[in-house]
């Protein structure tokens, strides 16, 4: 964690894909079909704590979300929700503070946050990759 507060001094964003170095930055898939994933992703969000569903478009499988930090920064993070094959799916996410200057990790943290809470509604349709 102290790596990433440090990578947060410079950086302010931060995002997840299949060739991340860092393996809790990897996509999570599931044994779902893009529809059904989009149906229990949007849903999950949409009761989140603390996040702000802005705009979702369910054709290209993008939720826009943003989420006000306790020092009053403001986070714009993009969820998008990928066929991968008909009976599988893939979660990507991507957060950006606004403002200059780093996020001290806290981009990290929400996307790990994110993760898993729909791993944990999601989690008997998980896919070890």
């Amino acid at each position: 964690m102290l790596k990433r507060t440090l990578i947060g001094l410079l950086r302010s964003h931060e995002q997840t894909g299949d060739k991340a170095k860092d393996p809790l930055l990897k996509s999570h898939f599931y044994k779902l079909s893009k529809d059904k994933a989009w149906e229990e992703v949007i849903s999950t969000l949409k009761k989140m704590q603390g996040y702000k569903v802005l705009h979702e478009v369910q054709s290209v499988g993008e939720i826009v979300m943003e989420k006000r930090t306790m020092s009053g920064r403001t986070m714009d993070i993009t969820v998008s929700v990928i066929s991968v094959n008909p009976l599988t799916s893939a979660v990507d996410v991507y957060s950006a503070s606004r403002g200059s200057l780093g996020d001290l990790g806290s981009n990290y943290r929400v996307i790990l946050e994110i993760y898993r809470v729909l791993d944990k509604k999601l989690g008997a349709f998980k896919v070890n990759s």
